[in-house]
């Protein structure tokens, strides 16, 4: 039966993988919320296919205009910023946005909710060093506002399924892809291909962007409620990482590991530098703690779930690697991945 499928945060990231994933099934009858200038970039091909509503995650009216109808909710709209003048607006639109699309998931009968959520919600501290879905939150230096932002959001989600919602979460890891060069993850190609000399002595967890959109689809599909996801699958250091792209762009990898005394100095040479030109922040204290620390996480779950096989870091790497070097080629600020 045709389905009645609404997305926020279509235009970003994994929300245009989402969208490229549900065509598939012609039946499906598509609404996603965009920003009056949402960059159209990652959907650009296939905009026409979806049905657009402009507005944000705060404006109560557009979010039920989109989901009057609507089977089906992804909701992967949200604000990643290091720049803390925009922290309160962080903050509105991660937790008070997501309250709003609970809210109204609940108030429209809504069938399924879908958040996208982070492997940051999980809460970072100094005693642990691996991570699944059973570490519980604790307040620390470690958390950055973005991993607040986004522990209230899922907060607001478990708020909804006491009351009735039918709803699930992922946590990916830092996720990996092609998408517009100058934002979010892609930005470390393009770091290796102006030149890096040095890199983090840490480690986090990796995921391709397409298996985040495959396990999303598949999770709301499936009868599982209530329950959260770490999606992840490589865990590597950060030197690993830069010299594998590094290979695949033909450059120097950087050779250079940071100590902690290098990235305490970096963060202070970044906020006097961003005060004085009033441009963004490169990196933040919050960043400098992260990146010097060796975080792991596990998979087991998302794995035994749908027998899931994730796409292997490596070939990620290499197809993205790929497609930025024909973006250069031809001066595209974009690419996308082949689904």
């Amino acid at each position: 039966m045709a389905k009645t499928i609404f997305i926020t945060g279509g235009t970003g990231f994994v929300g245009s993988y989402i969208i490229r994933y549900l065509l598939r099934n012609e039946s499906n009858n598509l609404i996603a919320l965009k920003r009056p200038n949402s960059p159209m970039h990652l959907v650009k091909d296939i905009a026409e296919k979806v049905n657009w509503i402009e507005g944000d995650l705060l404006d109560t009216v557009a979010l039920e205009d989109g989901m009057q109808n609507a089977d089906e909710v992804y909701h992967c709209g949200a604000i990643v910023s290091l720049e803390p003048r925009l922290f309160t607006r962080m903050y509105r639109v991660n937790q008070e946005g997501t309250a709003n699309v609970v809210n109204i998931a609940l108030a429209t009968g809504v069938k399924k909710l879908l958040h996208l959520s982070s492997i940051a919600a999980l809460g970072r501290f100094k005693e642990i060093d691996h991570y699944d879905e059973k570490v519980k939150w604790e307040s620390s230096v470690f958390n950055s506002q973005y991993a607040i932002s986004k522990y209230m959001a899922e907060q607001e989600v478990w708020r909804g399924v006491a009351e009735g919602l039918n709803a699930a979460i992922v946590n990916p890891s830092i996720i990996l892809g092609s998408g517009i060069w100058g934002a979010s993850t892609s930005t470390l190609f393009q770091r290796v291909w102006n030149g890096l000399s040095f890199y983090p002595s840490g480690t986090t967890g990796f995921v391709d962007v397409r298996d985040v959109a495959r396990f999303s689809i598949q999770l709301m599909e499936s009868d599982v409620s209530a329950e959260r996801y770490v999606l992840n699958a490589s865990n590597l250091s950060y030197k690993a990482l830069f010299t594998q792209i590094a290979q695949v762009l033909n450059k120097k990898p950087p050779t250079i590991a940071t100590k902690n005394w290098m990235t305490a100095l970096a963060w202070r040479l970044d906020w006097f530098r961003a005060m004085l030109s009033r441009s963004t922040r490169l990196l933040t204290r919050e960043m400098a703690l992260h990146v010097s620390r060796k975080y792991t996480y596990g998979n087991e779950k998302s794995k035994a779930q749908f027998d899931f096989q994730y796409t292997p870091i490596e070939q990620t790497i290499q197809e993205t690697g790929e497609q930025f070097l024909q973006s250069q080629k031809h001066n595209l600020p974009f690419s996308v991945l082949p689904i």
